[in-house]
C-alpha cells in the first residue's frame, strides 16, 4: 500500500509556513497521541529549524496514557515541550499555554532586558490534516474561528487568531508529505482517520488494526464483539465470526465482508473497543530511532 497524496494547496502550505516562520516566537506542532511519531511531518524539523516547540499531543481520551507518558519523556529530551490534551472536550487546555510561556522564557527575558514592552507570545500551529487542529483553536479561542470537519484538509488558509491576552495563533493548513515509503504508517494514519478512506485500502487497514488488537488486546478485542476466535486464527474466521456476530450478512447468509471491514475501522478508529496508541513506543525506538 503506497500512498501518494499531496495535493497543491499543502505544496503552498509548506512555503507558507517557512515563510511566516520569522513572525512567531514558537511552533505548536499538533499530532495525534494515538501515533506521536506516524502523524508527524517528516519536513516539520527541517522547515522549523531551532525555533521553540510545544509538541501537542491531540486526543488523549482515545489514547494509551501509559504510553503517552513515554512519548512525553521522548519528546521532552529532544528539547521541545509536550503536553497532553483532547480539545473536543476542552481538557488539558491551560498546559497550552503554560507550555508556551516556558518554551519562550529566554527571548522574553531578553527583550525586557532591552527594554521592550510585553506582549502576546506569537506561535504558529502546524500539524498533518485530520488531527484536530480546528477544534483545538476553536476550544482555546472559546470561539467558533476555524472551520472543522471530519476529513483531511478542511483548513485551507492561514489567518491570525487571538487568545485573550496571551497568545496570538497563526493558523495554517495541514500538511501532509508527498509520499508514504513505509506501509505501516500509511496503515496507522488511515486506521486513525488522518487520511481519506479512498486512496486507501480498507481491507489492509481493518487487517492492520485488527493485528493489532489481536497483539495488544486480544481479551478486550473478544469481548467487545462476544466471540471466541482463537488468537492465531486466519483473519477470515475473525471477519466470519464478527459478521455473524453483528448480523453483517448478505443474501444467502453469506458474510458482508466490505461491512466487516467497515465496522472494524470505525470502531477502532472512534475508540469504542478501547483507548490504543498504535506507535508503541519500544517498537519504534526499534525500527526507527538510532
Amino acid at each position: 500500500m503506497v500512498i501518494q497524496w499531496y495535493p497543491g494547496h499543502m505544496a503552498k502550505a509548506k512555503r507558507q509556513v517557512t515563510e511566516q516562520l520569522k513572525k512567531v516566537d514558537v511552533v505548536f506542532e499538533l499530532v495525534d497521541a494515538r501515533i506521536p511519531y506516524s502523524s508527524r511531518n517528516p519536513m516539520i524539523d527541517e522547515v522549523i529549524q531551532q525555533k521553540p516547540r510545544v509538541i501537542i499531543l491531540n486526543k488523549k481520551d482515545m489514547a494509551n496514557l501509559k504510553e503517552l507518558e513515554k512519548w512525553q519523556s521522548y519528546f521532552s529530551a529532544q528539547g521541545n515541550f509536550p503536553v497532553t490534551v483532547d480539545a473536543k472536550h476542552g481538557k488539558g487546555l491551560k498546559q497550552v499555554e503554560q507550555a508556551a510561556i516556558q518554551a519562550t522564557e529566554d527571548k522574553f527575558a531578553k527583550e525586557r532586558e532591552k527594554g521592550l514592552k510585553p506582549r502576546a507570545i506569537r506561535a504558529m500551529i502546524v500539524g498533518i490534516p485530520n488531527v484536530g487542529k480546528s477544534t483545538l483553536i476553536n476550544k482555546l479561542a472559546n470561539r467558533a474561528i476555524a472551520k472543522t470537519g471530519n476529513t483531511p484538509g478542511v483548513t485551507k488558509q492561514q489567518q491570525w487568531i487571538k487568545i485573550g491576552k496571551s497568545l496570538q495563533l497563526l493558523d495554517t493548513p495541514g500538511i501532509l508529505w508527498p509520499k508514504f515509503e513505509d506501509q505501516l504508517v500509511g496503515k496507522k494514519l488511515s486506521i486513525t482517520g488522518a487520511i481519506k478512506d479512498s486512496i486507501v485500502h480498507l481491507d489492509e487497514v481493518a487487517i492492520y488494526g485488527l493485528e493489532f488488537l489481536k497483539q495488544h488486546d486480544y481479551e478486550g478485542l473478544k469481548k467487545h464483539y462476544n466471540i471466541e476466535v482463537a488468537i492465531d486464527a486466519e483473519n477470515l474466521e475473525w471477519f466470519d465470526a464478527i459478521g455473524r456476530r453483528r448480523g453483517l450478512l448478505q443474501r444467502g447468509n453469506e458474510v458482508d465482508y466490505e461491512a466487516v471491514i467497515e465496522l472494524i475501522i470505525n470502531e477502532i478508529r472512534n475508540a469504542k473497543i478501547g483507548t490504543y496508541t498504535f506507535d508503541v513506543f519500544k517498537e519504534i525506538e526499534r525500527d526507527y530511532f538510532e
